[in-house]
Order: structure tokens, then sequence, then C-alpha cells
């Protein structure tokens, strides 16, 4: 039996030594998803009351806007965008576009004054801009496939909002709180690059040297008791 131990006793050492500080970042990251709410992640109490109701007075046929246009869409949505009634055409294999559902006016892809426009909308209080950014591809921070443009607040709390250029509408909310938090859920599921994936074969195989490790612990607990009995006993 102390030969199987003392092998035991190595597999845990080394299983600890490989995978120590990777549990250790786990259990961080877990305190800090747990004690952080996820609405000031998500910046959900910065975002305005939603304009209710759709304004129907002379829309059009989306298929007269469409055909005038000269798109096929995919998909056809009716919603309201700042103040007018719109039409969002989705197309296959390319970027989505929004029309004046009244004029037929193409209005995608949209300018920078008109995305400080939409952020604005979006937001619920009225802080400083204090930057606006092009971004052709997707950021670390917005991870979306859409030319974005990125507005600044000054709101003490480090707020950019993603708008997208095609069919203008806020695609990512960030933060000081969803940056601190997404540090650790990199590292929460040992995705170092776009952050999204957590079946890899790197988190799979660490969960399995974990999870050996807490087992191999497990095991060796009972000789440990075992011996603390008979030491009470004998006492």
């Amino acid at each position: 039996m102390r030969p199987f131990i003392r092998w035991l006793i190595r597999l845990h050492k080394w299983a600890a030594l490989i995978i120590g500080l990777q549990v250790l970042a786990w259990v961080a990251g877990g305190v800090v998803m747990s004690a952080i709410p996820i609405e000031q992640v998500r910046g959900e109490h910065n975002i305005a009351e939603p304009v209710a109701g759709l304004d129907l007075t002379g829309v059009r046929s989306p298929a007269d806007i469409a055909a005038e246009a000269g798109i096929e869409p995919s998909s056809v949505e009716l919603r309201t965008w700042l103040g007018r009634t719109v039409y969002e055409f989705g197309r296959n294999g390319e970027a989505s576009l929004i029309a004046d559902a009244v004029s037929g006016d193409l209005l995608s892809p949209i300018d920078e004054e008109t995305a400080i426009a939409v952020a604005r909308a979006d937001y619920a209080g009225d802080p400083d801009i204090e930057a606006v950014t092009f971004f052709a591809e997707p950021t670390w921070e917005s991870r979306r496939d859409t030319p974005t443009f990125r507005v600044d607040f000054a709101d003490g709390e480090g707020t950019r909002l993603y708008v997208s250029t095609a069919t203008g509408e806020v695609v990512a909310r960030r933060n000081d709180a969803w940056r601190f938090y997404d540090f650790f859920w990199m590292l929460h599921i040992m995705d170092y690059g776009d952050r999204s994936h957590f079946n890899h074969p790197l988190l799979v195989w660490s969960s399995v040297i974990a999870l050996a490790m807490s087992l191999f612990g497990f095991i060796l607990l009972f000789p440990w008791l075992g011996r603390m009995i008979s030491r009470r006993k004998l006492d």
C-alpha cells in the first residue's frame, strides 16, 4: 500500500505543479464573476429607455424599396431608428443595409455624425464625448464582424459604444467593469485570442489534470485521516 501512496503523492505534486496557477486563476475568476453584477458589466444601467411603438404613416412595401435600391434581401425587419421608421435588409454574405421605410432612401453606411447621434440616443445620461474612432475590422474589445464607430463617453466609467456602420445599431457596450471582467474571463476559459471559445484542447486537458489533482488529493485524505484517528486513540 505504501508504494502506491508514494506514487500517488508524486502524481498529486506534479499535477499541482503543472496546473496550480491555472486553478488559482479559475478560482479568482469565479470570485470576480460572482462579485460584479452582470448588469454593470453589460452597461445596462446606462441604456436609455427604448422608444415604444412604430409610426406606420406612409410606410411603403419593403419589396418596392428593395427593388428600387437593387437589393435582394434575405430578411427584412421594420423598426424605429433615430425617430424614423426604417427597414433593415439582411443580405446573404454581405453587410445588412437600412433604408427609410417612407422615402426609400438608403441610410447605410452611416457617417460619424450619425454614429454619435445613435450613441447619444442609446445612452441614458448626457456626458461629454471624449473621442470617436472608426474601425474597419473587429477589435479585441468589440469582437463584432462589422465596421464600427467607437464612441467614447467621459462618464467616469470608461464607457465605449460601438455603432455598426451597416445597421446603425449599438452592437457592443464596453466599460471599465467589462474590461476587468473580461480579463478574468480570458484566464478562466484560457482563450487568449478572441476570448470566446471554451471547449478547446488546452482548456479540456487543463481541466482533466485539475480533476486528477483533486481526485489524488481526495484519495490521499483517507490515509491521513486514518493516521489522525489512530493517534487520538493512542492518546
